[in-house]
């Protein structure tokens, strides 16, 4: 199953952190509202699912980034040109092919 809204999240980026400037130091203000909660609760269900396909040994480099856009372009610039990678994806759309005549 895909989930288009938490693509939405990694292609695009969520909406920026509303932030405040109390006595000179800029302060991020929680979410208040349902959709700001929303949104939050996809941009952290978006890196969680992100980090799921990251192999173990690789976790920690990945570990500080909190933007899933972000997340998402670190783990293409890592792993975009691996052989590896390019096999399980060609495997993947063989699957997806075979499943679309399947169903036909």
């Amino acid at each position: 199953m895909i989930d288009y809204a938490l693509w939405e999240v990694i292609e695009n980026g969520n909406t920026a952190p509303k932030t405040t400037v109390v006595e000179g130091v800029e302060k991020v203000m929680p979410p208040i509202t349902t959709e700001e909660k929303a949104q939050k609760r996809l941009e952290v269900k978006a890196i969680s699912n992100l980090m799921m396909g990251i192999p173990n040994e690789h976790q920690l480099k990945f570990n500080s980034i909190k933007d899933a856009k972000l997340l998402m372009e670190a783990v293409e610039k890592r792993f975009g040109r691996n052989a590896a990678t390019k096999k399980t994806q060609m495997n993947l759309l063989k699957q997806q092919y075979e499943n679309l005549l399947l169903q036909a």
